[in-house]
């Protein structure tokens, strides 16, 4: 018996053939997506504002053509025991579409239009709207915005939809659907509508089992009193559920029996935790890549400083499920290996026949602690938590003519550390546990001198996911349970989570030495964050004047 997950990331889909026995992992295929991020211009060139993010529906569908066939001719597995397929996505990445769910960039005469296409998780355009709709709520006394940290993101669902209307209330009044990309590849694989109770609950201001009221929508905009009914809709489906069968002609791209379960989509960091075996309160799950989710989940529920939300069953059924994040890590790093590397060190990972990164990581894994002198705010996309504030930039203080390139290099690294530390510690503050943390993704997969740092930043040990692509091991194993494999997913993670046996360590000299560092991180962070100085945001506004935005 076997089952396939699919995890749609920024850049790339891949899918996993699993045993659903054992986990065990059979075969696994990557496809790029051709358009990739689109944050500077449209197929055609038609040129972007900044801060927008935006990727093509094709692509996606394009990912089920390519990855499934090809691990089952890697595997050589039969098809027919295959008995179920699950998704998960980056979120917020919501799209329009007409009624049938054809997106409105599909249509001929909206193909040029930037608001026709999805709008990725790092979209940040929709920031004046996301301050709207909190200082509506704060106004009202909405009882859900606390549940949100006290803010809702500009990466969030109604802040990209109000953009629409406010920017283009011709596009929106084509919108028939705005839905997650995660549940419309399901809406194609099925031929049936659903809507994720994860992504409606972190994403989509759904608490309680309801959205925020039309009185509210309406001091937004009075246009925007009845878009729940009109774009939306009100009926959520429970994570492990199936959503539907698949479809013949889905079937027949992909060379899968037709009628096989398909689960209810997911986001990615949230089916990691099952994965990793992280069904239990007080277990926080850092899924590392180009930005980082905290994903955790615990018995009472709790109002913590900039998280992105708490759900109950939000990742565990029976749990109140908490997420927070950092908008940059991984992009981070790559932004300097692209852009900040004199051509000397190039030539020489080529001469050590490693590439950028890892010639980067053995020269700075060379220092000590606090050797380089450097300290670093890690908002090179902005803070997604605690601040919740997409306007704030990368800082980077202590340079001088001396300093290289491999000392930047772990000053990100550790930056971004540090702000791994000030979320565990804003969930400790407000008396939610975090007694376990475990960490998956490519980044600890790959970069060993980033595991110690963060173990000794944080001076916590923690584990590694078994799995190099825990995300599609859990929406195989979402599967599972969608196809009656399993009885529930804590079941599923029992059999079919995986974790390494290695155990990542503080190492106690270096965890005294970055306190210390630690601290003057604080005081930058509440200096630049928290409204002592808003220069960050005036230089942001200075560019946007010099480009005529």
């Amino acid at each position: 018996m076997y089952t396939i997950g699919l995890d749609f990331g920024t850049l790339s889909g891949r899918a996993v053939l699993v045993d659903a026995r054992d986990g065990a992992e059979v075969a696994q295929s990557v496809f790029d997506y051709p358009h990739a991020v689109m944050d500077s211009e449209l197929p055609k060139g038609i040129k972007l504002p900044p801060d927008w993010a935006l990727q093509h529906p094709q692509d996606y569908l394009d990912v089920f053509a390519h990855t499934v066939p090809a691990v089952l001719r890697e595997s050589g597995v039969d098809p027919a025991e295959v008995k179920g397929i699950g998704i998960d996505f980056t979120a917020s990445s919501p799209m329009p579409t007409t009624a049938d769910g054809t997106p409105l960039c599909f249509l001929p005469e909206l193909k040029d239009e930037p608001h026709a296409y999805i709008k990725l998780w790092k979209h940040h355009a929709a920031q004046r709207q996301a301050d709207q709709i909190n200082e509506t709520a704060r106004r009202m006394g909405e009882s859900w915005l606390p549940r949100y940290g006290g803010k809702i993101s500009s990466e969030w669902f109604f802040s990209k939809l109000l953009q629409i209307l406010q920017e283009r209330p011709d596009i929106y009044a084509r919108i028939d659907r705005f839905i997650e990309a995660a549940d419309w590849v399901i809406w194609q694989l099925t031929g049936v509508e659903t809507r994720n109770t994860c992504t409606a609950g972190y994403k989509a201001m759904v608490q309680d089992g309801g959205f925020p009221s039309k009185a509210y929508f309406k001091a937004l905009d009075p246009a925007f009193e009845n878009v729940v009914d009109e774009k939306v809709g009100r009926e959520f489906a429970e994570l492990g559920s199936k959503a539907g069968e698949l479809t013949a002609e889905m079937a027949d791209k992909m060379g899968l029996p037709a009628g096989i379960a398909v689960a209810v989509a997911n986001v990615d960091a949230h089916v990691t935790a099952p994965a990793v075996k992280a069904t239990e309160p007080g277990v926080m799950v850092m899924v590392m890549g180009t930005s980082t989710c905290h994903i955790l989940s615990g018995t009472e529920l709790g109002e913590v400083d900039g998280m992105c939300g708490v759900v109950m069953g939000g990742v565990i059924p029976g749990l109140y499920g908490y997420e927070a994040g950092q908008s940059a890590v991984g992009d981070i790093f790559a932004w300097f290996v692209d852009h900040g590397v004199p051509p000397e060190y190039h030539r020489a990972a080529r001469e050590a026949g490693l590439n950028l990164h890892e010639y980067l990581e053995r020269e700075a894994a060379k220092q000590k602690v606090g050797e380089h002198g450097l300290l670093a705010l890690d908002w090179w996309n902005g803070n997604r938590s605690t601040l919740v504030d997409v306007d704030l930039t990368g800082l980077m203080l202590g340079m001088n003519l001396a300093t290289r390139a491999p000392d930047i290099y772990r000053a990100l690294i550790e930056a971004t550390a540090y702000g791994t530390r000030e979320i565990i510690e804003a969930f400790e503050e407000q008396g939610v546990e975090v007694r376990e943390l475990v960490a998956a993704g490519g980044l600890p997969e790959k970069n060993a001198l980033l595991r110690q740092i963060y173990a000794d930043v944080t001076g916590r040990t923690f584990k590694l996911s078994g799995s190099t692509q825990a995300p599609a091991l859990g929406s195989a194993m979402h599967a599972s349970v969608a196809a009656g494999l399993y009885p529930n997913i804590q079941a599923a993670a029992q059999k079919m989570g995986k974790l390494k046996a290695e155990v990542v360590k503080p190492i106690a000299e270096n965890q005294k030495i970055y306190d210390r560092l630690y601290r003057e991180y604080k005081t930058l962070y509440q200096y630049f964050g928290r409204g002592a100085n808003d220069v960050m945001k005036r230089l942001k506004a200075i560019r946007h004047e010099a480009l005529g935005q």
